[in-house]
């Protein structure tokens, strides 16, 4: 069984959401979704496997904490396009 399917069926044995996804022409990406983690998973076409793995915590916040996230990556982009 490729490494890919063996991911996949892992996930799904343990009920873990997940979706597919293609950002790159060698590899196919999966973002599975567990609490308080999100672990991005790419397979490449030589079979090898890495990994990303985010841990945060689940807290609930008003919508003023993603405007002041977004604000933020705005002023971040700006501050790129004027270093260009």
């Amino acid at each position: 069984m490729t490494p890919l399917f063996k991911i996949l069926r892992r996930l799904d044995e343990a009920r873990i959401h997940y979706f597919i996804e293609r950002h790159r022409d060698n590899t196919i990406d999966i973002t599975a979704t567990i609490v308080g983690q999100r672990i991005e998973i790419s397979v490449f076409e030589d079979d090898h496997v890495e990994i990303s793995r985010f841990v945060g915590h689940e807290d609930i916040e008003d919508e003023d904490v993603l405007h002041a996230i977004i604000d933020q990556q705005i002023a971040q982009a700006l501050r790129c396009e004027k270093k260009d």
